[in-house]
């Protein structure tokens, strides 16, 4: 539970690199990078706007790793939004940035397929890695004067607002595809939540399964818990009860008696 630095910022150190660490992009903090005299800036996983002074700063200008084949999905949360949706595929956009949210000509677009079993945690590990090839091919571009920026369409726009915790909970009402869809969309981190008999729950594991019934009631507990959705069930595989450590449903069942009927609210 202590501040510990980012790999770019170790890499930097180890490098001898001066590393800088504004609290707030403030004047001060953007006269000390226009005296730095920057050929381009890089951002990427930045969670605010860059106001527009900074972004004139450079030569080259700014340019954004966005997890996401732009327009759609601009915002905060493009790959839970994305495994959310139910999207097919995904990717990567180096755009120059402009004052607006994730409005600027794009560089380059890298396509990425969603495999079934990606959650949050896989998708963004491979999104990581294509956006630094990416990344490295757009400053090459830059350095030797064929980058070519394009605008955004208008149409196919979407926004990935940021996830905020009345998203992760489970409403057992929706179809289990979106269920489904939402336990990886939420791991590993927070988790998908649910509440037992009063208890928090967390589902990080589940499969889409046949059965019918009353939306959040435990058709059979016997072996994985299954759950009736709005259309078919669930089969929890995986969770975590509040304060305890993450097992399988076996594991959670031998630890209390859950009868079919009990409910998931």
């Amino acid at each position: 539970m202590q501040p510990s630095p980012s790999a770019v910022k170790r890499l930097a150190l180890a490098q001898g690199l001066q590393v800088f660490q504004p609290e707030c992009l403030d004047p001060q903090a953007v006269a000390r990078v226009r005296d730095a005299r920057p050929e381009v800036l890089v951002v990427a996983a930045y969670g605010l706007l860059l106001p527009l002074e900074l972004l004139e700063v450079a030569h080259h200008g700014a340019v954004n790793i966005h997890a996401s084949l732009l327009p759609r999905w601009r915002g905060a949360a493009p790959i839970e939004r994305a495994l959310l949706a139910g999207d097919r595929e995904t990717g990567i956009s180096i755009m120059r940035m402009d004052a607006g949210l994730d409005t600027g000509p794009v560089l380059s677009r890298h396509r990425l397929p969603i495999a079934a079993a990606d959650d949050a945690g896989t998708l963004r590990e491979k999104l990581a890695e294509l956006g630094a090839d990416a990344i490295v091919a757009a400053l090459a571009d830059l350095a030797a004067g064929r980058a070519r920026a394009e605008p955004q369409p208008a149409e196919g726009a979407t926004y990935a607002r940021k996830i905020r915790r009345e998203d992760t909970r489970l409403d057992w009402s929706r179809p289990a595809v979106e269920l489904e869809r939402a336990v990886r969309a939420f791991r590993p981190s927070p988790g998908a939540t649910s509440t037992l008999r009063g208890e928090s729950i967390k589902v990080w594991r589940a499969q889409l399964a046949s059965g019918s019934g009353t939306p959040g009631v435990v058709l059979a507990s016997h072996g994985a818990l299954l759950v009736a959705c709005g259309d078919a069930a669930l089969a929890i595989e995986e969770l975590q009860r509040a304060g305890g450590k993450r097992m399988t449903a076996s594991e959670f069942l031998r630890g209390r008696s859950l009868e079919p009927g009990s409910r998931f609210e």
